[in-house]
């Protein structure tokens, strides 16, 4: 939290955020769906997918981005192949369907290759992880971008080309332990973050973004608002870029909602394509044993002496669990910039109520 900071609560931020995307347009279930999701993003501490995002959404409705009338549609199934057109749909919606529709095929099969297409912007891609984990069943993502600008540049490149295009892996909870979750960006930081940043006037770490002239630098600026002068780059050099480019063909091509190329329109949205491994842990072997295995490797991990006696080690969704835990009782940090978007962003389409 920065100074300056106001908590909000996620029950009055879920209510402002279904309120107005109620009013742009949307279902009343959906619009509770959304709101939920984005505000599950802020308590778990990833602000860059949260209720910051309203405005772009209500601007999306506007301009016909997203269509709020949308039904997701199974548009084949066979063996453990299944493939899901989102039709513009709500990313949640459109997210959640897919997944419901593929558990069966795991539990059944063993697993399931599941795609989805041309679904609006999916957010969080951990809370489908979470799903299909509360669910019993592991799962790895792979997400791209389409329908905007590319944000990410290639390694060694000077401009953007790929989106931030996430990966997640999920396993479920054992006896003992909580659910693995590994939920992460491909670049080295969101966009969102990057945004956040300059909208407080906080550095990021130097090389996580090039300037417009694709120079490395620690200077958020050109991010501001929902601009964009220069890029991101990718997390760990030619690495992270072999994960953004698998990311962008795994998704993109086998979903058959194409990938951010330029030969496909760019309207400003945000456009999702998906693909994702669902697995049944029960078609791999004795359950009981791999979850003393998995218990084993938790507790060999997590006993390495850190190199911080303040900062000890986690598991992957240790601090997702730990922040929304802490925010749901103290509520989420908004900072003034944030709140008066939200606010603005709300009184455009006729909601009254104020945050902060």
């Amino acid at each position: 939290m920065q100074p300056g900071d106001i908590r909000i609560s996620a029950a009055e931020l879920t209510t402002f955020c279904a309120a107005a995307l109620a009013r742009a347009g949307a279902k009343e279930g959906d619009a509770r769906a959304v709101a939920d999701h984005l505000v599950m993003a802020n308590l778990c501490g990833h602000d860059s997918h949260g209720a910051g995002l309203l405005p772009t959404y209500l601007r999306h409705v506007a301009e016909g981005l997203v269509d709020v009338h949308a039904v997701p549609e199974v548009i084949h199934d066979k063996g453990a192949i299944l493939k899901v057109a989102g039709h513009d749909a709500w990313g949640r919606i459109a997210g959640e369907f897919a997944m419901t529709a593929a558990f069966p095929k795991a539990e059944a099969l063993g697993a399931c290759i599941l795609t989805l297409s041309n679904a609006h912007h999916l957010g969080r891609i951990g809370a489908f992880g979470e799903m299909a984990a509360q669910e019993g069943f592991a799962a790895i993502f792979f997400v791209n971008v389409t329908d905007l600008d590319p944000v990410v540049a290639p390694y060694q490149g000077t401009d953007g080309r790929f989106g931030t295009n996430p990966v997640c892996i999920a396993l479920p909870p054992t006896g003992t332990k909580p659910a693995f979750l590994l939920d992460m960006a491909t670049s080295r930081i969101a966009m969102g973050k990057a945004r956040i940043a300059a909208s407080k006037g906080l550095r990021v770490p130097f090389g996580a973004i090039i300037d417009e002239n694709g120079l490395p630098t620690d200077d958020p600026s050109g991010f501001k608002g929902f601009d964009q002068k220069g890029a991101l780059t990718p997390f760990g050099d030619h690495k992270g870029y072999g994960l953004v480019f698998a990311a962008e063909l795994l998704a993109g091509v086998f979903s058959g909602g194409g990938t951010i190329q330029p030969g496909h329109e760019r309207r400003g949205g945000i456009r999702n394509q998906m693909m994702a491994v669902i697995l049944s842990p029960d078609a791999f072997g004795d359950p009981a044993a791999m979850d003393r295995e998995m218990e084993a490797m938790w507790e060999y991990a997590l006993a390495s002496p850190p190199a911080d006696w303040d900062s000890p080690i986690v598991a992957p969704g240790d601090p997702e669990r730990s922040l929304r835990k802490r925010r749901a009782a103290e509520g989420v940090p908004m900072d003034p910039e944030t709140l008066k978007q939200l606010n603005a962003a709300a009184e455009s389409v006729g909601v009254t109520e104020r945050l902060g």
